[in-house]
């Protein structure tokens, strides 16, 4: 069979970049998971006895669930434009609706946050992104952390994993924002420990 153009707001198209697009976020282990912007391009395979090949192109921004949490894409809000990270995954998805087949043969993403010339020429007073392996991040996620481990009732310690995404903005000095995943330790808040970390 051709390969055939698919109008990109057809309900197969639309399902086969929903399918897609869920699968590249269940695969991913680091970042947040990608929301679907609009469909770019949309080719359809049809194969000989039922269901059909796509081929997509998704632009694709982040929203605010972190990968780890498998929250699906619809699930979670959009970023704000000075916060967001924008990009393009190309994706090729099998899908037999009658037995109820998706699978996705490949996909390639490629990310960028949106350059600082814009967001300060919209919004001048917006937090820019920053390096989050800078220490002084971790230092940050680190105190915030001590705060949740004192007032949580959980009955371990939780130590950061690693911080996800990281801000500055300057207001009367500079303000630091960060965001960051966490793991329990084996530390009973029943031990005095001095060092989370270790």
């Amino acid at each position: 069979a051709p390969l055939l153009s698919a109008r990109c707001d057809g309900p197969a198209v639309e399902a086969a970049a929903d399918l897609a697009l869920g699968q590249i976020n269940a695969h991913r282990r680091e970042g947040y998971v990608l929301g679907l912007y609009r469909i770019l391009s949309a080719r359809e395979h049809p194969q000989e006895i039922t269901g059909s090949v796509f081929y997509l192109i998704l632009d694709v921004v982040n929203t605010n669930c972190h990968v780890l949490s498998k929250k699906l894409w619809k699930d979670c809000e959009t970023r704000p434009p000075h916060e967001t990270t924008y990009g393009q995954c190309k994706a090729i998805i099998y899908i037999n609706q009658p037995r109820k087949i998706a699978h996705l043969s490949t996909y390639e993403c490629v990310l960028h946050p949106v350059p600082r010339r814009y967001i300060w020429a919209t919004c001048p007073d917006c937090p820019v992104d920053d390096c989050p392996t800078e220490p002084k991040y971790l230092e940050v996620a680190t105190q915030s952390l001590a705060k949740f481990n004192k007032e949580s009732e959980q009955t371990h310690y939780f130590s950061v994993l690693n911080v996800t995404k990281a801000s500055m903005q300057w207001v009367i000095g500079p303000a630091h924002f960060v965001e960051f995943t966490i793991q329990e330790t084996s530390c009973s808040k029943s031990d005095s420990v001095t060092d989370i970390s270790q």
